[in-house]
């Protein structure tokens, strides 16, 4: 028996172990069945161990046998640096179902061939680049940029994570210093009149500083042994499901987030603006003055734009103010509004605002004022060859830090009104 059939007959005598305790006891084993299965564990570990060395040792072989091929062949070509094959962003896997089945077959308890393309990855920090580790194999540059392209989406997708591009950082927390005087107020850098004789007033900066830690992000998806067998299908499980739950999951947080783990989002923010129905107003509709208001009540609105949930779209396209339409077609809009425009500025429907006729079904937005950060390592992609071997399972796991939360922590007294002002401003729930 070699050690590939031994960790096979051990696996399953753990597994009987286990059975037994579950049907007789409740899952709890005796004495006698625990350290039983405690012995198996450790013979597991050294059957692991010599099955790794051997696999080592054999490509150590082949390695010394292809050099010495090298020298003694007069017609081989010399070969010359590192292997080329290092610089192919694919490492030769046609696909990421490909890549994924060669790892799956690198685990000894299968008793699969291990693929000599996984050798030249260039692995995670701290990996073993030679058999990758209980994580798993790092995935392929060109694939991680494939999964990533469909989390950032085109330009025409209509998600917060484009809307609110994200700053890149090297580090998983980062400063922000707030300055939010306004010219007109009683602190910060202020102007005055005097005389040439008199003595200046002096003023300076109030600024506000805090540390705000990057939030963790993943996707983690379990496959089938089916499934595993299905490469493309595999693929495109992996790269676009896994991408557009991420995407959805990070833009959701930019406008639901709580800041608590995760961003804190337009819809929690302190400084959000909210804009009182019209007296007798009927549920669940928006009009024209709803939408002047809201105009109004942004900072620099000539810089905003309308976030809307799709059922507020056909509220909008019949908004007149004597039989003068403030909403405009596309064909008479800006290039990337295809949802044409609302008092001059783009409209934009998402999946994240509200129900209609709730407060966040319709938002005007000026995105200067808020902050949304990335780790401009992007997305970390691994997989375990371990876990859930006994249900014939598979880990898949995605991880990206991200946070986001707006400049403001209040909305801003004008000089003259008592109508605040904000970079975000929503409309009240009409019920």
């Amino acid at each position: 028996m070699n050690w590939k059939e031994r960790l096979k007959k051990l696996l399953a005598d753990a597994k009987a172990i286990v059975a037994k305790a579950d049907s007789e006891n409740g899952g709890i084993m005796t004495d006698e069945q625990a350290a039983q299965y405690d012995a198996i564990i450790k013979d597991i570990d050294a059957a692991k161990t010599a099955i790794e060395r051997a696999e080592s040792l054999a490509a150590l072989e082949s390695s010394v046998n292809q050099a010495s091929a090298r020298i003694t062949d007069p017609i081989a070509s010399p070969v010359i640096g590192k292997d080329r094959r290092e610089d192919d962003p694919t490492a030769g896997f046609s696909t990421i179902g490909e890549f994924a089945t060669a790892v799956r077959a690198a685990n000894p308890a299968l008793g699969g061939q291990f693929d000599d393309r996984l050798r030249i990855l260039g692995a995670p920090s701290g990996f073993m680049q030679s058999r990758g580790s209980d994580e798993g194999f790092q995935v392929p540059a060109e694939f991680r940029a494939g999964i990533w392209e469909v989390v950032e989406g085109s330009e025409t997708s209509y998600d917060l994570f484009n809307l609110l591009p994200p700053e890149p950082t090297g580090s998983n927390t980062v400063e922000i210093i707030r300055d939010e005087t306004t010219p007109w107020g009683g602190t910060g850098v202020q102007a005055y009149y005097g005389s040439e004789e008199s003595q200046m007033t002096a003023s300076s900066l109030a600024t506000k500083a805090s540390q705000v830690a990057l939030n963790h992000a993943y996707a983690y998806v379990l496959a089938t042994e089916d499934l595993l067998e299905d490469a493309p299908r595999l693929g495109d499980r992996l790269t676009n499901k896994a991408g557009a739950a991420l995407r959805y999951k990070l833009s959701n947080g930019l406008i639901d987030g709580d800041g608590v783990g995760k961003p804190l989002g337009i819809k929690n923010a302190s400084c959000l603006v909210s804009v009182a129905k019209e007296t007798s107003q009927t549920a669940a509709t928006v009009n024209a003055t709803n939408v002047a208001k809201m105009y109004s009540r942004a900072i620099n609105p000539t810089q905003g734009y309308w976030l809307v949930n799709p059922d507020v779209i056909p509220q909008i396209m019949l908004l007149n103010v004597n039989n003068n339409p403030i909403w405009m077609p596309f064909d008479q809009g800006f290039k990337y509004a295809p949802m044409g425009t609302l008092l001059g500025r783009p409209v934009y429907p998402i999946e994240h605002c509200q129900t209609l006729g709730t407060v966040g079904d319709i938002y005007f937005v000026n995105p200067n004022g808020y902050m949304h950060v990335m780790k401009n390592s992007g997305i970390k992609y691994a997989e375990s060859i371990h876990l859930y071997f006994d249900y014939n399972l598979k880990a898949f796991r995605w991880t990206v830090r991200h946070t986001g939360m707006p400049y403001l922590s209040a909305a801003v007294s004008p000089k003259n009104g008592s109508n605040t002002r904000s970079h975000f401003v929503a409309l009240a729930t009409r019920g």
